[in-house]
């Protein structure tokens, strides 16, 4: 799982049938607390909004986590981050 924060929506009026009923959004990932330049699409499987914390998962687990691997999905949100707690100085090592 990887912590990223939803900066935007995605809407696509043409695309795979099987991302029908998907919501779409742009995700920005976070590293040590820190976010990178790294944005991606991922489908939200929770209903995040613009600027919350979210769990994405990738891969095989995003499809199962869509509904099965005819899917085609690579990046899931599949939580929503009320709260993160990390030792700092643990991080730093």
């Amino acid at each position: 799982m990887t912590v990223c924060t939803v900066v935007g929506h995605v809407w696509a009026t043409k695309k795979e049938n099987s991302l029908s009923g998907l919501k779409l959004m742009v995700v920005r990932e976070e590293r040590g607390g820190r976010k990178t330049s790294a944005e991606y699409v991922a489908a939200d499987l929770v209903g995040a909004g613009i600027g919350e914390r979210v769990l994405v998962v990738s891969g095989s687990t995003a499809r199962r986590a869509c509904g099965g691997d005819e899917r085609m999905v690579d990046s899931a949100i599949v939580g929503i981050i009320d709260s993160l707690e990390v030792d700092r100085e643990q991080a730093g090592k």
